[in-house]
């Protein structure tokens, strides 16, 4: 009964802060019903889990699809899409644009874990949902997959390629940017090398700066598209190889099922650290 009483309170507590912006009617997901104990969206996406077919990344025993990054793509490109629009329109020059995204979405996202802010152990934003408290407010709050959402839609808004990647207990952005001299490391995605990590859940993390214990793990990396919401087969997620820059050798992925495993029975994607959450 508390269980359902939590989801209850969080629907009234997003729908609130929605229906406070103009954004309500390009935003579908101002509505919310719970299911059995769990949140769900509009789009009969579960926000409050990540693994299986209508979890928000689709996490299977073999795969993972971000799906909620769908959610602010394509026909629903909305808010955060625009954002990354508008800041491709005023730098010209790709490198520029792509640190001013990593710094837009910094410095208006504070870190907060879903306990605080939602009283539920998980609970996952889409882009246009943090963009509208932006909007309304100048600052957003989320963990590492809201602003690793949020960063990718943004990208895409910019001109970018761009990709989800987890790992153990994590979540990150990458963006396709081969000419990146200040990236610590390339990711090499399906082949293609050129891929920079891009984490701005940290206050002092520059684009292109790989945590060192993300060096030598094993990540699986999904490049975002306009893809439908709903998918009959989830396609499959490519292990990332890590490549250093300056001469450095491969840093090679561990097996791509062992890191599904391991995310199927996690119920958290978040860094292991105490929240730094700005009073508002």
């Amino acid at each position: 009964m508390k269980r359902i009483e939590l989801l209850l309170s969080l629907m009234l507590i997003m729908s609130a802060g929605l229906a406070a912006t103009n954004y309500v009617s390009a935003t579908p997901s101002a509505s919310f019903h719970e299911v059995n104990g769990e949140l769900f969206d509009d789009w009969e996406i579960c926000r409050t889990r990540a693994a299986g077919e209508d979890g928000f990344y689709q996490v299977t025993e073999t795969t993972f699809r971000p799906v909620i990054a769908f959610e602010s793509l394509g026909e629903n490109a909305d808010l955060a899409y625009s954002f990354g629009e508008q800041i491709g329109q005023k730098y010209t020059d790709r490198i520029q644009r792509a640190e001013a995204i990593f710094r837009f979405v910094q410095s208006r996202v504070g870190y907060a874990t879903d306990v605080d802010q939602f009283r539920c152990e998980e609970f996952a934003q889409n882009a246009d949902e943090l963009a509208t408290a932006i909007s309304q407010d100048g600052v957003s709050y989320g963990d590492c997959e809201d602003s690793a959402v949020l960063l990718a839609v943004m990208y895409k808004g910019a001109g970018y390629r761009s990709a989800i990647a987890i790992g153990d207990g994590h979540t990150a952005a990458l963006v396709y940017l081969p000419d990146y001299k200040r990236a610590t490391m390339f990711f090499k995605l399906g082949g293609e090398l050129g891929w920079v990590w891009a984490e701005a859940t940290g206050r002092n993390n520059s684009l292109g700066a790989v945590p060192r214990e993300f060096i030598d793990a094993g990540l699986a990396a999904y490049e975002v598209s306009a893809e439908p919401i709903i998918s009959s087969k989830v396609p499959t997620a490519l292990p990332a190889a890590a490549i250093q820059t300056g001469g450095g050798t491969s840093a090679q992925p561990f097996p791509f099922f062992g890191i599904i495993g391991l995310l199927w029975f996690m119920s958290l994607f978040r860094r292991r650290r105490r929240p730094r959450r700005t009073k508002r």
